[in-house]
């Protein structure tokens, strides 16, 4: 997919985009497209519209910018003048699907859309995209759950799961569902997940997500849930992954019927999710893309979607295992374009453990977004509430332009020093503070000594 600049200043530049990504145009430093920061762009904001592109498909939406953003000549999004960049972040404006050959205009630049199809692609795309399931419809369950039925049903074209028997929910997602199932003469537990994708699944994006699962496979540590079988069958991708018997944190603040978690058990829990970071950014990966194409040794796996959901807990000799779980599928689900255009409609609680790093790039994959999501997590466990004020604005915008709120302004129950480490950890603009998993996790604990 190609974006061509057809009139104003700009005029003749290009910018390609071959995978999922989402990109925000505006005259801020971090955007990309960026348009100049000067007078004869003046008339266009900072942060001015959200692109969501999953190629062949693209969506906009203005962000409520003085003079709009026009789709063929058509205002899809404009704030009234009365109204102050603020006012306007608290309205959500429609979002809009673009075609090919078509052009979008912030004040007098012009954009054109362009798209090709990679004749590998082609021949595998099938002529016609499935109908699209919403997420949470009843539908969806049906389908996976069949699936699952058929797997443990011993159905030689899924292969693996056969000697294992479904025991319970454990939990779903916007394509995903997740049951406890038990193999029939070990009696070993494990959880086992299926994800259908929301569009039709060409042969590449199939690959080169099934890669990046293979990937996950060679980490092993104490605190990361390990990866252990993978498939694709039926367009189904299926994993089987250990199970900790605790659920989630997310689980055990429901169970126990709390908003926030004692501070002593929460930094505890959070230590050990560093030390799976840890681990896990610096590992070696035998079989990795190169930045020149070929395949060889890589260092190091970003998880990207780091919540308290994705925070497992385990009972191990009586002792309580916090394990990073999840790691980095649902992202590369995302990144292979399997999930379609979800990012505009991200639940604000996924948002509200991303930095502004990885909202202005999707595909920003330094270690240091997992190290603010922890940090996150653990504001969030000790609070109850987000990093950051989502409710009641566009939270795309409010991650862009404002910081998380100090976590002394949420509680007064948190030890001075230990709040200074987490609002330190929390600085995003213009970078994020601590670099590194063993970094945050040294600061912790001198905190808490």
């Amino acid at each position: 997919m190609t974006l061509t600049i057809t009139e104003g200043n700009l005029k003749g530049q290009e910018f390609t985009f071959e995978t999922r990504t989402t990109c925000i145009i505006g005259r801020a430093k971090d955007c990309y497209p960026k348009i100049p920061d000067d007078d004869k762009h003046r008339t266009i904001s900072r942060y001015h519209c959200l692109l969501d592109i999953n190629p062949p498909d693209i969506r906009v939406r203005d962000f409520g910018s003085k003079n709009g953003t026009f789709v063929n000549g058509e205002k899809i999004g404009q704030r009234e003048a009365h109204q102050t960049p603020e006012q306007a972040a608290n309205i959500k404006f429609p979002e809009f699907d673009l075609q090919g050959g078509d052009e979008f205009k912030l004040s007098d630049t012009f954009f054109r859309v362009g798209i090709a199809l990679d004749p590998e692609i082609a021949k595998t795309i099938k002529s016609e995209k499935p109908p699209t399931i919403p997420p949470n419809q009843p539908q969806l369950w049906e389908m996976l759950k069949a699936f699952l039925l058929k797997a443990v049903g011993g159905d030689k074209n899924i292969g693996v799961l056969g000697d294992y028997v479904l025991r319970k929910e454990l939990g779903k997602g916007g394509f995903s569902l997740v049951y406890l199932a038990e193999h029939k003469r070990t009696k070993e537990q494990i959880a086992l997940k299926v994800m259908l994708p929301k569009v039709a699944a060409n042969q590449r994006a199939v690959n080169w997500f099934l890669r990046e699962v293979e990937n996950m496979k060679y980490l092993k540590h104490p605190n990361v849930v390990s990866l252990k079988e993978s498939g694709y069958a039926d367009e189904t991708f299926f994993f089987t992954m250990e199970f900790c018997n605790g659920g989630s944190v997310v689980d055990l603040m429901e169970k126990r019927g709390v908003r926030t978690l004692p501070v002593d058990e929460a930094v505890a829990i959070i230590l050990q999710v560093l030390d799976g970071l840890s681990y896990t950014h610096n590992v070696e990966i035998p079989n990795v893309k190169l930045a020149d194409g070929s395949f060889g040794k890589g260092q190091g796996l970003i998880h990207r979607d780091l919540k308290p959901g994705n925070i497992f807990l385990a009972n191990v000799g009586g002792k309580q295992v916090a394990k990073v779980g999840d790691y980095g599928l649902a992202k590369a689900f995302d990144l292979a374009g399997l999930s379609g255009q979800t990012l505009t409609g991200s639940a604000v609680g996924t948002l509200g453990f991303m930095p502004r790093q990885q909202v202005i790039n999707f595909k920003y994959v330094q270690p240091e977004v997992d190290v603010w999501a922890a940090a996150a997590c653990l504001y969030a466990m000790l609070t109850g509430c987000l990093p950051r004020n989502l409710q009641g604005q566009d939270p795309f915008l409010a991650v862009l332009q404002s910081d998380a709120v100090p976590i002394g302004d949420r509680t007064s129950a948190i030890p001075k020093p230990l709040a200074k480490v987490i609002d330190l950890a929390l600085i995003d603009n213009p970078d994020i503070y601590y670099k590194s998993a063993t970094d945050f996790k040294q600061a912790l604990v001198n905190s808490m000594s």
